[in-house]
């Protein structure tokens, strides 16, 4: 099925959502002494800092948000000016007080979460419900177009664009090999290729929550950027946020159920968000399912309220519930029947269930050709057919979309051992063929 690997692009822009401006310290959604802790935590940490270095660490704008923060840790005597390096307020030096010390130790000891200030919960919500997965949605055209570097049989191709429109969970399953997850990715690139923007953190209760993850999502130039003052940040912006390609977050065996909820690390007294909440606005695909470490039925169990109500349940360390929503096209690939993992009841919650069958002999000779092509193989038709009728038809063997790309990296290695130009000769296959195939 799917092999050709040929990136993609879409063309669909970012919905209008931006971060909104902020005036005053109230307008971050967070309260005084929250801002006020984390700009003493950042200065106990750093030593001597200016007002712009402490805006530059807590991506807040100075003059707006944060000046009415250090005018009153001057007040109570947390901090004290030492000098300054211009004559705007943002150039003055900020030095920490031993009452201040204090108090940034009494905070630290609670959580030692130092970093770009945390946006409130209420503004993340918000945001993921104008950039959800329901705003995205494809066509024919656009399924065809997005999906052209993929040899994809007609039936399972127009069963995907309803799955995607849908922004539900879809079911991939099907033989090993025949593109399951390649399927997924491209999914992944076509339509949620687009930007969005996540925040670094979220507050909930005085706890923060971290959800920009480095390793899972990429971050893009945002247009905005090139807008900022002489200080390092325009005059009322939120770099709170920060902009990135809609997230497609995989995993597969490795996954547990403690990896769907918040992680606390009891040293650092902070969370850092589980996988469907970092793939809100995107896809998370759960690759090999009915291989992980816990039972397929327990994770399905894990998933009816999320894939039925939109909304996920986490647990705070001090017991607390909270709602998060869940706008993530939720994706599970196997080659496993699905009989053999779930019931009819759980497969009647996952609304797209969409067979991935192996290639027919056409489809396997355009892999073929493809595949020449990019890996610099001279095409031959004739070889393949003798491809197929020897080392399939003959011996009964099923085709798989993954065969070409293994088949032609064999002769590749082959003919880089015997110092000769690769071909798709009758000896080159047999001898790959040879090498590649077991059989059980």
């Amino acid at each position: 099925m799917a092999l050709a690997e040929i990136q993609t692009t879409s063309n669909q822009r970012l919905d209008s959502w931006q971060p909104p401006q902020l005036e005053n310290p109230g307008s971050t959604g967070l309260s005084h002494g929250f801002l006020a802790d984390l700009c003493l935590k950042i200065m106990y940490y750093r030593g001597e800092l200016t007002g712009s270095e402490i805006a530059e660490e807590v991506k807040l704008p100075y003059q707006s948000v944060l000046l009415p923060v250090m005018s009153f840790l001057r007040r109570e005597q947390m901090c004290e000016v030492t000098g300054s390096t211009g004559v705007v307020a943002a150039s003055f030096e900020y030095v920490i007080s031993e009452k201040g010390s204090a108090r940034a130790r009494e905070q630290l000891n609670r959580s030692s979460y130092v970093g770009p200030a945390p946006v409130s919960w209420n503004q993340y919500i918000a945001s993921v419900k104008a950039q959800g997965t329901r705003k995205l949605r494809v066509n024919p055209r656009m399924m065809n177009q997005g999906m052209s570097h993929l040899v994809l049989n007609e039936r399972v191709l127009t069963k995907i664009g309803p799955a995607v429109n849908s922004g539900k969970s879809m079911f991939l399953y099907g033989p090993p090999g025949n593109g399951k997850t390649t399927i997924a990715e491209g999914i992944g690139q076509l339509v949620l290729g687009n930007d969005m923007y996540v925040p670094y953190a979220v507050e909930v209760g005085g706890q923060v929550i971290k959800v920009y993850d480095e390793i899972n999502h990429v971050a893009v130039q945002d247009d905005e950027s090139s807008n900022r003052g002489p200080l390092g940040s325009a005059a009322n912006r939120d770099d709170r946020w920060i902009k990135i390609r809609r997230p497609v977050i995989m995993v597969g065996g490795e996954l547990t159920m403690d990896g769907l909820d918040l992680v606390y690390d009891s040293n650092l007294r902070y969370y850092e968000a589980p996988f469907q909440m970092k793939a809100n606005g995107g896809m998370f695909l759960i690759d090999d399912f009915g291989r992980q470490q816990i039972r397929p039925r327990d994770l399905l169990n894990r998933w009816i309220v999320p894939m039925e109500k939109n909304v996920d349940f986490l647990s705070l360390a001090t017991g607390r519930k909270i709602e998060v929503p869940f706008a993530v096209l939720l994706v599970f690939c196997t080659n496993l029947p699905p009989g053999d993992l779930v019931d009819e009841a759980f497969l009647r919650r996952i609304r797209h269930k969409i067979e991935v069958i192996s290639p027919t002999f056409d489809e396997y000779r355009e892999i073929f050709s493809r595949l020449c092509q990019i890996r610099k193989v001279p095409y031959d038709d004739q070889a393949v057919r003798y491809l197929l009728q020897e080392h399939y038809i003959k011996k009964n063997r099923k085709l798989r979309g993954s065969h070409p790309r293994d088949i032609i990296d064999q002769i590749l290695d082959i003919s880089s051992y015997l110092s000769t130009e690769p071909r798709l000769t009758k000896n080159l296959l047999d001898q790959a063929a040879d090498a590649f195939f077991v059989d059980l």
